[in-house]
């Protein structure tokens, strides 16, 4: 083996790990929520980021809260979207927190990639809005008519700040220099993504103005969407996510469908690299809990169902007793009062 191939070789593979593990700030979602980020002491000790990392956050103390909260919402959001699936976006305490699920180029990591790189936008336009932050405020871009004849006016999410940090933080390593590897190019395409879930489902909010409640005229403002709604958009892209491979045109490189027959993704589509795993056994090592013990629909015939979830290993059924609310009154004033009452209902766990 030449030199010159050996080093080429290992310079792959450095920069495959580099950016294979770029999601390893979302370990910020493992610190307590008690206390700050406050002294640039702490940026030194933050564990999964890279140093231009640690220099963004000494650079943005303020800041750095916003980015865990949207770390935590990332991981929350993405349990509730695949609640119902094999894999479930189960944390490891280790790094990275989704295990090694995220360093292979799965449409899973796709998922993870795009709703964390929206959370951070999310949070910090929302602490943006809600002055939370002397760096940002309310998009004050947003003023005067509209052609649909109210008048701009309140607080409108700061999308643009929000997103223009996101991109700086989350796709640092992606973008360091000779990062142009397949994973990358990938990553750096879902990062994207997942901000546009949201500027593209931005909202007109308004109120009324007028005598008794009436409206006469009104003011409105843009609001973000709720995050179950870039959830729920990231989720539908993740069910028809494209399979892709690097192609060059001209001196850049870029990412294609690998089915020449399949039409090119846009920018709000998540892309992948590598078949899943079925995600059907207990594998630790690569943050894969398996479906073992796992509650299934025993009528369903979809993914949640008993025969797919328990990857045909069979289910146990238990009966357990459930107390819940009924014959619910309304008192006079003001209280509801209900019954307790005991049912039997069947649970069905894979075995």
């Amino acid at each position: 083996m030449s030199p010159e191939y050996f080093l080429r070789s290992l310079l792959l593979i450095i920069l495959a790990t580099f950016s294979a593990n770029a999601s390893n700030w979302l370990y910020l979602a493992k610190l307590s929520s008690v206390g700050s980020i406050s002294e640039e002491e702490t940026c030194e000790k933050l564990k999964g980021l890279i140093q231009r990392q640690v220099q963004m956050c000494k650079r943005n103390l303020e800041v750095m809260d916003s980015v865990r909260r949207g770390a935590q919402l990332a991981i929350e959001e993405c349990q509730y979207q695949f609640r119902n699936r094999r894999w479930n976006c189960s944390t490891l305490d280790t790094l990275p927190v989704f295990g090694k699920v995220v360093t292979q180029g799965t449409r899973e990591a796709a998922f993870v990639y795009a709703i964390s790189s929206a959370g951070v936008a999310f949070s910090v336009t929302r602490a943006c809005s809600s002055g939370e932050l002397d760096k940002c405020g309310c998009d004050r871009t947003v003023q005067g008519g509209s052609p649909q004849g109210f008048q701009w006016s309140g607080c409108s999410d700061n999308i643009a700040y929000g997103v223009a940090f996101s991109q700086s933080f989350v796709d640092v390593r992606e973008r360091s220099k000779g990062a142009s590897s397949n994973r990358a190019l990938m990553n750096l395409h879902n990062n994207e993504a997942g901000r546009k879930a949201i500027l593209n489902n931005m909202r007109v909010e308004c109120k009324c103005h007028g005598v008794s409640g009436s409206c006469e005229f009104k003011t409105c403002w843009k609001a973000m969407p709720p995050f179950r709604k870039v959830g729920n958009v990231l989720k539908e892209k993740f069910d028809g996510a494209t399979e892709v491979e690097q192609s060059e045109i001209g001196s850049t490189k870029v990412l294609v469908p690998k089915n020449s027959q399949f039409k090119p993704h846009t920018d709000e589509d998540l892309v992948y690299l590598d078949s899943s795993p079925d995600f059907c056994d207990h594998d630790l090592k690569n943050g894969v809990l398996g479906t073992s013990g796992r509650q299934c629909n025993k009528t369903s015939k979809a993914i949640d169902g008993c025969e797919l979830m328990c990857c045909g290993r069979g289910f146990h059924t238990d009966e357990v007793e459930v107390v819940e609310r009924c014959s619910c009154k309304f008192h006079w004033c003001c209280s509801v009062k209900c019954k307790p009452c005991h049912r039997v209902v069947e649970i069905h766990t894979c075995r």
